[in-house]
């Protein structure tokens, strides 16, 4: 998700910044407006749209967001598109808003990720708190992926025979298991080792293993890989 939006919605004052967006889908228009209206009193950007498929044809910001969605909508519905946003792997947290909310269907909302579901009429600071909670999951994830992006960046400078040294050292062997496993001197894997910790910007064996954690790397029988 990159860029702006093609054609933004009513209510558009986003810039290209880090600040947060709040993107609303209803097709109220009064209601649209009151929702735009009460985020821009509170200094939020937003960017409004009347149904689904109009953001869905739009390019969205690759920003620290979250949604505001009514549950029913002309076309696709906020349920579908909450599901069809999954599948485009547009991982952006959902508040929905319904005047027509029932158990099961705050069940599935609920179920699939969204942050609050939210019965018509609402009190407008319920709404800001939920908007504020899900903004931050979503600053929480975005920092999250990038440490495993900043990780892997690292680890993908390491040669073959590093990355070995890395997953066995991780998995807790010792440099002399290390060696007779990668049919090594003890001493090359000393330095091997050393590589690695600065490569990695490892402080301590306990950073490095929690590093290969973050990247899900786990030990297997090395295969005999060469520098």
């Amino acid at each position: 998700m990159t860029g702006r939006f093609d054609s933004p919605g009513e209510g558009s004052n986003a810039k290209a910044s880090t600040k947060a967006i709040v993107f609303v889908v209803e097709d109220d228009i009064s209601m649209r407006r009151s929702l735009t209206n009460l985020f821009h009193s509170v200094g939020m950007d937003v960017i409004a749209f009347g149904s689904a498929r109009e953001m869905l044809q739009s390019t969205i910001p690759d920003v620290i967001s979250c949604l505001v969605l009514d549950v029913r909508l002309p076309g696709l519905s906020g349920l579908d598109y909450q599901t069809e946003l999954a599948r485009l792997n547009i991982h952006m947290p959902i508040i929905f808003i319904t005047g027509h909310g029932d158990i099961p269907m705050t069940v599935r909302a609920m179920k699939e990720g969204a942050v609050d579901f939210l019965s018509k009429p609402f009190r407008d600071q319920e709404l800001l708190d939920a908007v504020v909670a899900a903004t931050e999951r979503d600053r929480k994830r975005r920092d999250a992926q990038q440490i495993v992006a900043n990780l892997q960046s690292r680890f993908e400078t390491l040669s073959p025979r590093e990355q070995g040294v890395m997953k066995l050292v991780a998995a807790g062997l010792m440099n002399k298991q290390v060696a007779a496993e990668l049919g090594l001197a003890e001493i090359t894997v000393k330095i091997y080792r050393g590589h690695v910790m600065k490569k990695m910007r490892a402080r301590s064996l306990a950073d490095l293993i929690r590093m290969t954690e973050t990247l899900g790397i786990r030990a297997n029988r090395p295969e005999q890989t060469q520098v």
